[in-house]
């Protein structure tokens, strides 16, 4: 063997003990950041080390410091555990070394994303015809949107932003829900908007935006218009009535944006479909696959209706690369980058329909169970309706929910996170994750249990 051969036999090995672990060991991490710098920092060796004794250092050494995410009792924000063959697939997205933003160059990575993004598509009732640009995550989806989204509005409006840039334009409206995802805000910072340019809407208890506070919005103002929805409340799991709104939003020319992080693939369960109707009359929409198809970090999705807008954003120039007509690299930032919508090829091709389908159904049948095994305990308090995969709970008091935030982390058995809720405390549990059975539900709820009670 030579240097390559052991090194990949070291990960190989060092990976599938890590894997077997996940069942007994502490959810959390059991070291600091202090800790792992102690570990793995100091100065950079005078003289090298064979590959296959630094994987296996690396293996041995980083295992206090590591979360386990891919076990069935990881609650914590919106993060799923990697599908088997979305976990395999990325191996090979490694071995085979693919700069993918060129068709041309990498005709086989770009099919099986094409291929991809289509099924996805499907899955989730958008039009065919739109681009899926492949990205890092939530965050780099909503900023390729809304990217696009700028431009277009902009264009409608006579202004050449290409060519003419920011100084100048005019101005931009920019309308948000109350609950929004910080993700937006941070996207429209990227863009140049501000927070004190936001146009804010009101929301319903659950975070939806209220349609009759979008039409005052939208009432007075002028000029170009981006509005943003969400599919899928970070705290409720609850949905836009985008129907509604996206008819609102309409009658004054707007964009309209939907961020559907982990919500959009509520359109893949006949069961859950009504909570994304009307969501195919938008004009983008982001959403991320690792959260709720489980492939590894990092594959987020940025869906434009029409791949002109995102050619109009992105398109790249340079008389050295190689073009084929729709590239990746026109419909996102990116230039070089790995093929990361391979593994979503593989979760889809390995789940197909029926099986996506039930992935969903049983993250939402996991967070019920949570719901109602949480309710069981007395002084616990569910705060959301459980439409989909979020359930939100909290004690009497802000300091003994954040007390019970910080035990259920030292004790172990699984992560649940923190969070606020109009202005109190709460503690927020995310299903993500194929990987979470009936009994890791109950053995979260058991471990609760015994904190509350303790």
């Amino acid at each position: 063997m030579d240097d390559r051969e052991r090194a990949l036999g070291a990960a190989h090995r060092s990976a599938t003990e890590f894997l077997g672990t996940l069942d007994d060991r502490p959810v959390w991490p059991r070291a600091s950041l202090e800790e792992m710098l102690e570990v793995f920092g100091g100065p950079l060796p005078e003289h090298g080390t064979a590959p296959e004794a630094v994987v296996e250092e690396l293996a041995r050494e980083a295992g206090p410091g590591l979360v386990a995410i891919p076990g069935g009792r990881f609650f914590g924000f919106v993060i799923g555990g990697t599908h088997p063959a979305a976990l395999a697939a990325d191996w090979l997205v490694s071995a085979w070394d693919q700069n993918s933003g060129s068709s041309t160059l990498t005709p086989a990575t770009v099919a099986l994303e094409r291929t991809a993004g289509r099924w996805m598509l499907d899955l989730f009732g958008l039009p065919s015809t739109a681009s899926v640009g492949f990205v890092t995550g939530g965050q780099v989806a909503n900023f390729t949107c809304l990217a696009a989204a700028r431009n277009a509005v902009l264009s409608r409006a006579g202004w050449n932003l290409a060519e003419r840039g920011l100084r100048a334009s005019p101005p931009l409206r920019f309308v948000v829900g109350a609950d929004r995802h910080g993700s937006i805000d941070r996207a429209a910072r990227f863009l140049g908007i501000g927070s004190a340019d936001l146009i804010i809407v009101e929301s319903d208890d659950q975070g939806r935006m209220r349609t009759e506070s979008l039409a005052r919005a939208l009432a007075d103002g002028e000029g170009p218009l981006i509005v943003c929805l969400q599919a899928g409340e970070v705290h409720t799991g609850a949905f836009d009535d985008f129907a509604a709104l996206i008819s609102v939003a309409r009658q004054h020319d707007a964009w309209v944006h939907v961020d559907g992080a982990f919500g959009l693939w509520a359109a893949a369960s006949e069961s859950l479909r009504v909570l994304t109707a009307g969501i195919a009359d938008a004009d983008s929409w982001a959403t991320d696959a690792h959260k709720t198809l489980n492939v590894p970090y990092d594959c987020g999705m940025a869906i434009v209706r029409d791949p002109a807008d995102s050619i109009a954003a992105f398109r790249t120039g340079g008389d050295y690369l190689m073009y084929s007509g729709l590239d990746p690299w026109d419909v996102t930032p990116e230039l070089s980058r790995r093929a990361r919508g391979v593994p979503a090829w593989a979760a889809m091709r390995s789940l197909g329909r029926s099986g996506i389908e039930a992935l969903i159904d049983r993250l939402h049948a996991n967070a019920r169970r949570m719901a109602d095994g949480l309710a069981s305990i007395d002084g616990v308090e569910v705060l959301n309706d459980v439409d989909y995969t979020q359930v939100m709970f909290r004690l009497a008091s802000d300091a003994a929910t954040r007390s019970l935030g910080a035990a259920i982390l030292t004790e172990g058995t699984a992560v649940v996170t923190g969070a606020e809720w109009r202005g109190r405390a709460a503690m927020r549990c995310s299903m993500s994750s194929w990987a979470t059975t009936p009994d890791d539900i109950d053995r979260t709820v058991s471990a609760i249990r015994g904190l509350v009670n303790a």
